[in-house]
């Protein structure tokens, strides 16, 4: 017993030691996957019936598996939605997973709740909603979203009892998030798709699309998703066009801005949200602009008893606390999960650390990347601007190339561990997209990155 003590403590410093080490590293190597046939050649079966030790598992993962993973936070990674989590986030990742808390119920989770519904109140108060407005901290955006339209068609059905058996159908762009289309299949809910060549949704197009809507689908429209932030372009729909038509013809309007919720705190560009204090829910994730680790999402509601209405669960298991102290907020009762863990405590840490204005200073950072890479790309003979910079978000392309040398370009810099800049498409044409998270993204690795372009 003595022994497995000592393993454990030896074990415990090793692993503190990667992680200090991890953390304290701003260029991490940029690893590549491996097949898995080669993993499993490298590092052979490691569940068996004796084990095979900690200290030979962590070796193992430190010094192979981990390097066959593409690190989020380097500096260089400027592909998909990267993240950039504080040190002080991270730490406290490891706090919320060491106290082992419950968090759906308040009965177990009170304290940890407190935490998390200190950061949702900042939260909130980004959005403009009505001071009743409230949310709670999801497993990312797809949860999110779903859970938000699973409160949106429940509130639909209560309002025509005849609705109860047809498959709903919502309205969004061609510009939104795939998990919407993908969170409808969940559903058994249809999408109505508003096209439009800019990824952009308007008052306009969306009036458009309502009126020549029959009679039998008009009234199986529960619901319209606008995007605060599309992952591809960094566009910000028609907030206030599409809230007003939505006030106006009674429909639930969702806004998903999963990547683009940071930048709320951003005042350069804070404008460009205006209607979003209109919406009856809202999706930002913390993982991505928000410097949060993985995986922690939000959905935001403006009334929070008609999510309740639709996500609270019943049972005789959980009706037996009744004492005062373990009366409170239930997370659980807002979003699609029940078991949970406190996603909100590292956000918490690091804004309670940190203070919201450096927050605000870090996501205009990446505002600013992106407007100071636009211009380098326009004094770039070889390269052209697409659109301009959106949010941190830059397309590109380089004149004269084709899909597959964008293709192999990536995969060059990919491979000398130097960058991850993936390509992406524009109005069917292969562009480059940079999107900048990464506070700690300097000019020179711009300078850098665009120098492999020449």
């Amino acid at each position: 017993m003595h022994t497995i003590d000592m393993d454990l403590v030896e074990m415990t410093l090793d692993v503190m030691k990667y992680t200090i080490d991890r953390i304290s590293n701003v260029t991490p190597e940029l690893g590549s996957p491996r097949k898995e046939e080669e993993l499993l050649r490298i590092v052979g079966e490691t569940i068996t019936p004796e084990g095979i030790g900690g200290e030979n598992a962590f070796q193992l993962f430190r010094d192979v598996l981990v390097k066959a993973t593409v690190p989020i936070d380097h500096p260089r990674h400027l592909a998909f939605v990267p993240a950039a989590p504080t040190r002080a986030a991270i730490m406290f990742d490891l706090v919320t997973s060491a106290s082992s808390i419950h968090g759906a119920y308040w009965m177990e989770g009170a304290g940890g709740i407190f935490c998390e519904n200190q950061a949702m109140k900042w939260l909130v108060s980004l959005t403009k909603l009505p001071e009743t407005a409230f949310g709670v901290f999801t497993s990312g955006g797809t949860a999110a979203n779903l859970s938000a339209l699973v409160a949106a068609r429940q509130v639909w059905r209560e309002k025509d009892s005849s609705m109860e058996k047809e498959r709903a159908l919502l309205l969004t762009s061609n510009g939104a998030h795939s998990s919407i289309k993908s969170m409808a299949k969940v559903m058994d809910a249809d999408v109505g798709m508003v096209e439009s060549d800019e990824e952009f949704l308007s008052g306009e197009a969306l009036r458009s699309a309502i009126d020549n809507l029959n009679e039998k689908d008009r009234k199986r429209l529960f619901a319209v998703v606008a995007t605060g932030g599309t992952t591809n372009a960094g566009i910000i729909d028609d907030l206030k066009g599409v809230a007003e038509i939505c006030e106006k013809e009674e429909i639930w309007l969702h806004v998903d801005c999963a990547y683009g919720g940071g930048a709320l705190a951003a005042n350069s560009v804070r404008h460009l949200f205006d209607g979003i204090e209109k919406a009856d829910s809202i999706t930002i994730d913390p993982h991505k602009w928000l410097f949060s680790p993985y995986d922690c999402g939000a959905v935001i509601y403006k009334d929070l008893e008609l999510a309740k209405n639709a996500h609270s669960q019943k049972g005789a298991y959980l009706e037996i606390f009744k004492d005062e102290g373990a009366q409170g907020f239930n997370p659980a009762d807002y979003q699609i999960q029940l078991t949970r863990r406190l996603r909100g405590l590292p956000l918490w840490f690091s804004l309670a650390m940190h203070g919201t204005n450096k927050y605000r200073e870090a996501i205009e950072r990446g505002i600013e990347l992106a407007n100071i890479a636009a211009k380098k790309v326009q004094e770039h003979e070889s390269l052209e601007l697409v659109r301009p910079a959106s949010l941190s978000v830059l397309l590109f392309k380089r004149k004269g190339w084709k899909a597959e040398d964008y293709r192999d370009w990536t995969y060059k810099n990919h491979r000398e561990g130097f960058a991850l800049v993936t390509p992406s498409s524009w109005k069917g044409e292969s562009v480059i997209r940079f999107c900048f998270i990464n506070p700690d993204t300097t000019e020179k690795d711009i300078d850098d990155i665009l120098a492999t372009l020449d």
